[in-house]
């Protein structure tokens, strides 16, 4: 089933993308939860009218996104938490924690756009995470979890 997807869904496309997808996956989630329209001949030509309008401000937005992922790759980002024996912390440091810590550097970031290595961190050390600005803009950075 050719589907033409409304926003952003996890492991099937982004917004504006014409996918294929299982029947029952389209008619009994994507269509009825709004995710997404059918891909008829005139969605089509509508979709490809609206993507000829907005290609120019998605160049602006992709610019924007680039110098944001500039800044937050040039951070050293250090996050502090208590630990227990060796170098095992109480609880975890995950996308949430990380998006503070960049909040308090100066750049707000969303924290469902950022992807810890390994979904959580369990120790001290030096980690990565991957933050998704734009579907073409993916910035990798890297951050310390210290003692307090």
């Amino acid at each position: 089933m050719e589907l033409i997807l409304r926003q952003d869904v996890e492991n099937v496309g982004f917004k504006d993308d014409v996918v294929t997808v299982k029947n029952g996956y389209g008619r009994n989630f994507l269509i009825p939860q709004g995710y997404a329209v059918l891909a008829t001949s005139s969605a089509k030509k509508v979709l490809a009218e609206n993507l000829k309008q907005r290609a120019f401000k998605e160049a602006k937005v992709i610019e924007d996104a680039t110098k944001i992922a500039d800044t937050i790759k040039g951070l050293e980002i250090k996050i502090t938490s208590k630990i227990g024996s060796g170098d095992k912390l109480f609880g975890s440091v995950n996308n949430a924690d990380v998006a503070d810590a960049i909040a308090k550097a100066g750049t707000e970031v969303d924290r469902k756009f950022i992807k810890v290595a390994g979904g959580s961190v369990k120790r001290l050390g030096k980690y990565n995470a991957t933050v998704r600005l734009h579907r073409a803009v993916v910035a990798e950075i890297t951050f310390d979890v210290i003692a307090e």
